[in-house]
């Protein structure tokens, strides 16, 4: 499978937990706002505490990441938000379950969760003679039908993906595929 891994056999790849944060508040006059209770200073505290866990570490994947990617809410600047939401995506070095508990204890009940996807942490196979790497993304292989030995290796860089400097260079390119020559001769 070809992924970002620098022209790197990845033998494991962390895994992802989507999801969505939604807090209600009631809506009214911002000139008043005793009468009352904003979403988005409801949700703006969440996400403070959310990002204060200290998430599970693995010796082998890393640390498990946070990322708030989206947030929306409110109606508008002189109106006491009703509603408000987050977008986010963990890089999960454990299985869910303990992200899970972490999780709803930091929200303590003020957030609704809505669970999107999981996708679990992956061990690869090791090939002898490339050099080899972890990686913080999550790779599809866990949700791929039996067809074989999953290997993960790719030209580019993951940190250059979704930036404006995303791009793969010619000569990683033509690397890449003597490696894809040189994996398939040895397996």
């Amino acid at each position: 499978m070809g992924e970002p891994t620098e022209n790197q056999l990845a033998v494991g790849s962390k895994g992802s937990l989507r999801l969505t944060l939604r807090c209600e508040g009631t809506g009214g006059h911002s000139a008043y706002p005793e009468r009352g209770r904003s979403a988005i200073h409801t949700l703006v505290q969440v996400l403070a505490d959310v990002q204060a866990v200290a998430w599970p570490r693995d010796p082998y994947f890393g640390d498990t990441t946070c990322n708030i990617g989206l947030i929306g809410g409110g109606a508008a600047a002189n109106v006491i938000a009703p509603e408000a939401h987050a977008e986010l995506h963990l890089r999960l070095a454990t299985d869910q379950a303990p992200v899970r508990e972490l999780l709803e204890r930091a929200l303590g009940g003020r957030a609704k969760i809505e669970y999107q996807s999981f996708t679990p942490p992956v061990r690869l196979t090791p090939v002898p003679g490339f050099e080899q790497c972890v990686v913080g993304f999550t790779t599809d292989v866990p949700h791929l039908s039996s067809w074989g030995t999953p290997l993960l290796l790719g030209p580019g860089s993951i940190h250059d993906a979704h930036t404006a400097r995303e791009r793969v260079a010619k000569a990683e390119l033509e690397r890449g595929v003597e490696h894809y020559v040189r994996l398939a001769r040895q397996l």
